[in-house]
């Protein structure tokens, strides 16, 4: 069907007839021009695939009168223009994708049906961890470390990029997903058939949205849902409320854009806005640089958005000519998002469009800061950390405490290393790691840490030899100029020398710690910290030994490393003593924000972009040397540990089944707030007594070659296993932090995948209890893949993160949540009842549902499917299985 909005189309240049846009001032004099800037890329987007089939008229109208209808659970579809994926969620997409060929040919389909029809990038990043660090050959060994480990992963996704239209792969080594996606990847502009149309993107990775800061919509979904968009499917969503974040005043000269956004992070969680994009503002947002604000825009996962943008203004332009895109695209990008509406000029208030609700933050008032020791929006102000920690160690078990007894707090314990003696305490850095995309994209911070490290060494300070430092950059970029500008050289004389491009130490690849520090951690229980310049530190994620793990701006990872505790105050206590005696002060080597900029202005240049860039594909010969099959449907190996055919398919017929009732369910955990994707499908080191481990020497491997969990997400047995295996996973029945649980039907305390796969084989129903923010963090879909393989039939939670509540909906699973004002707790549940939940025939979004238990109770739940479109993937058992019926329908 033609579009009923092909009048909109115009060209943009007069002189040049064929190359058009849909001219979206047309629609409506007064409503287009109070839109948010974010709103507008969603009309664009509506108006452009308007076929009154899967975007209609009405989508369009809605989408437009935004703000009459954003508090109406009105749902819209967004087809957004390309996917990006990395490889520890592109590896199982790519999997589902061959599972789904086989299971479109079993249903006598086209496999060839299975198969992008949007752009799709796959980044390798997440597989290289910090193996080797302070050793010039670090980086080389840790990268043949990582082929030799991820060889069959590697092949089989070049298989993928061969076998599927569509599919680009960047090779491991080239730097981090989000990193290479802004100075790189992102269009900002499409032009394509004919057509010029805004870029925007889903991701598969929740940080995806840090391109929202070059003024590029894109927000992290589930593998399951970028999966279907892939194929041609929107993305279901409820129009969104839009809160304006007004950024007035200027940083004072001392803060980093780290201490912005973790200023930003804890404000907005304050304020809430979970499922709500953010948009930001005002004549503070031109003081920033595209790498401070995609800085803020990394962690809107941490403050719980769905997207924080930043429109494109001149700024934008400028990063554009200065990260070596071509000039005639930054010419006609400028041009069109002009013509369109979409350029903004953040010192014109009359550009200020309606929003839901205004809040505000004066840069002048941030101070400089970390956030720990468990969450990224527990901000603690420098000059408090000393006090801070001290508090949390005997601060009862939570966010904020260790429980350690008052009169362990001074406990110490001497080691030897490397043939010198050492002493551990609480609060001793034994990681500090410069690392991720939040921070490593950002020039400002990195050459501020690198000045930093050159004083230092001036002053004649050093890092104690046990501490694990390491320095990760997001791409090759950073090297080139921290090479250039002579700063490297100091970084490794403290330690931090390259180790790799990736994510590495931010999601738990920090590798293993000398046994001698481990044993003294260990032996003294002691609470010991890792420093680190990412965006997550959850419980468990950074390393097994590291209870209290700190984010940092790069500058002050060093000088924690530098003072080698958290527990020091800055401004009183120096940073070390030099070989003649001197007490050095942090404020003595911090290098100044003109000091900062002259060595930008002068060293970050197009020239190094270009060059790093315009070889990226082609420069890893480890990758170009690898050999893939030519096959269309993948050759499933057996035998393989990494790779499997998942079993999500196998009894996958054409008919229906009507939804059933839940009856009799046990309860496998009993759990808490903030229960975090890590906690549910961790992605580190496979520990040595878990169910994973016990499959895997089955098969007759060694420890040494389990590998992480992340690099296993091929492979649905290791998974399904791995399933609640976080050391840190705090279960109520067993009233301590431990991946056990209690199998009711004879009282005992076994492995959570074991008592799953008890309950599994004696036909019983299984359900969690849970409460607030479940399912925050990373947006890994086999934190709702290994549940379903679990037999978890539905979750009760008091709320949701909403990533992984719509990757519950993507595997059939049912999303309760608790009535406004009730939890377990207000219901008096203990999780030892059994539970029937009723499911009418009659579904309707957001509809609530009668849960009965054994012991005669009865109450009420929210069903959290959200729209009619959610509803329809629940009954075809999941969003997979209905694109296959789909698929094989249409062929």
């Amino acid at each position: 069907m033609s579009n009923p909005f092909q009048h909109l189309a115009e060209p943009l240049d007069p002189a040049q007839q064929d190359k058009k846009f849909y001219n979206l001032n047309k629609l409506s004099d007064s409503r287009y021009a109070r839109l948010p800037f974010s709103i507008r890329v969603l009309l664009e987007a509506a108006v452009r695939n308007c076929d009154e089939f899967l975007v209609k008229k009405q989508d369009v109208e809605n989408i437009l009168n935004w703000k009459l209808t954003q508090h109406d659970n009105v749902e819209v579809p967004f087809r957004p223009a390309r996917v990006i994926l990395q490889d520890f969620t592109g590896v199982p997409a790519v999997v589902d994708f061959a599972a789904m060929r086989d299971a479109v040919k079993r249903l006598e389909g086209d496999p060839q049906s299975i198969n992008p029809v949007c752009p799709v990038d796959l980044v390798i990043d997440h597989s290289i961890q910090v193996d080797f660090n302070r050793r010039s050959d670090s980086l080389q060994k840790n990268q043949d470390l990582e082929f030799e480990r991820n060889r069959e992963r590697f092949e089989f996704l070049k298989w993928g990029s061969q076998a599927f239209q569509n599919m680009r792969i960047i090779p491991p080594g080239s730097g981090i997903i989000h990193q290479v996606n802004l100075e790189y990847l992102a269009r900002v502009v499409f032009e394509q058939d004919g057509y010029y149309y805004p870029d925007s993107l889903v991701g598969t990775d929740s940080h995806t949205t840090m391109i929202d800061g070059l003024g590029v919509l894109g927000w992290g979904v589930g593998g399951i849902e970028a999966e279907a968009v892939m194929l041609g499917q929107p993305i279901s969503m409820v129009l969104p409320e839009v809160i304006g974040y007004k950024l007035m005043g200027n940083p004072h000269p001392l803060i980093t854009s780290t201490d912005i956004v973790l200023t930003v992070t804890k404000h907005l969680r304050q304020v809430g806005v979970v499922g709500k994009f953010v948009e930001f503002f005002g004549p503070g947002v031109a003081q920033l640089s595209i790498a401070d604000r995609a800085t803020i825009a990394n962690m809107c996962p941490e403050y719980g958005a769905t997207a924080a943008f930043f429109p494109v203004d001149l700024v934008s332009v400028q990063y554009l000519q200065q990260t070596g895109r071509a000039e005639d695209k930054v010419q006609y990008i400028q041009k069109y998002l002009e013509a369109v509406g979409l350029f903004r000029d953040f010192n014109n208030t009359t550009q200020d469009p309606d929003f839901t609700q205004v809040v505000e933050l004066d840069l002048s008032t941030v101070v400089a800061c970390c956030s720990g020791p468990k969450r990224p929006q527990d901000k603690v102000a420098v000059s408090e950390m000393k006090t801070d920690f001290e508090n949390c160690l005997g601060t009862k078990q939570g966010f904020k405490g260790f429980q350690i007894p008052q009169g362990h707090h001074s406990d110490k314990v001497k080691f030897s290393y490397n043939n010198a003696e050492y002493e551990l305490s609480h609060g001793s850095v034994v990681i500090a790691a410069i690392t991720s995309c939040t921070n490593t994209s950002n020039p400002s911070v990195m050459l501020g840490a690198g000045l930093l490290a050159k004083k230092a060494v001036e002053a004649g300070l050093s890092v104690k030899p046990y501490i694990k430092t390491s320095l990760s950059p997001g791409s090759g970029v950073v090297t080139f100029y921290l090479k250039d500008s002579g700063v490297l050289p100091f970084l490794s004389k403290l330690g931090f020398d390259v180790v790799g491009y990736g994510c590495m130490t931010c999601i738990g690849n920090s590798g293993p710690l000398p046994d001698p520090v481990v044993e003294a951690i260990t032996q003294g229980d002691l609470v010991a910290v890792g420093v680190l310049s990412g965006n997550r530190n959850f419980e468990g994620r950074v390393h097994p030994n590291t209870r209290a793990n700190y984010l940092a701006s790069p500058p002050l990872v060093i000088a924690y490393a530098i003072a080698g505790t958290i527990k020091i105050d800055f401004e009183k206590d120096p940073l070390g003593v030099n070989a003649e005696g001197k007490e050095i002060y942090l404020r003595d080597i911090w290098p100044t924000r003109d000091e900062i900029q002259a060595v930008e202005r002068q060293y970050v240049i197009p020239g190094m972009f270009k060059e790093v860039y315009e070889k990226i594909e082609k420069v890893n010969e480890s990758w170009n040397n690898l050999k893939a099959p030519t096959d269309q449907l993948y050759p499933w190996d057996t035998k393989s540990t990494y790779i499997k055919s998942p079993p999500f398919f196998d009894n996958l017929t054409m008919e229906l089944q009507s939804p059933k009732s839940i009856t009799d369910a046990y309860v496998l955990l009993n759990l808490g707030d903030s229960v975090t994707t890590d906690h549910i499908s961790p992605a580190g080191n496979i520990a040595r007594n878990s169910p994973a481990a016990r499959y895997l020497v089955n098969r007759g491997l060694t420890p040494r070659e389990f590998n992480s969990y992340g690099s296993r997400r091929g492979n649905d047995a290791v998974m399904a296993r791995g399933t609640f295996a976080n050391i840190r996973l705090f279960n109520k029945f067993i009233n301590k932090q431990s991946p056990l649980t209690i199998y009711f039907p004879s009282n005992e305390t076994l492995d959570i995948f074991d008592a799953a796969e008890r309950y599994q084989n004696e036909g019983h129903n299984l359900i969690l209890l849970t409460g607030k923010e479940y399912g925050s963090g990373s947006s890994r879909d086999w934190a709702a893949k290994g549940p379903f393989l679990q037999g978890i039939k539905a979750v009760l939670a008091e709320s949701y993160e909403r990533i992984h509540r719509s990757n519950l909906v993507g595997m059939g699973i049912i999303p309760l949540q608790y009535l406004p004002g009730e939890s377990a707790e207000a219901l008096g549940l203990s999780g030892r009842e059994r539970y029937t939940i009723i499911i009418p025939e009659d579904l309707r979004p957001g509809m609530n549902v009668e849960i009965k238990l054994d012991t005669g109770k009865s109450f009420d739940a929210i069903m959290r499917f959200d729209t009619d479109v959610e509803l329809t993937y629940y009954r075809n058992g999941g969003i997979l299985n209905y694109m296959i019926r789909k698929m094989a329908n249409a062929s």
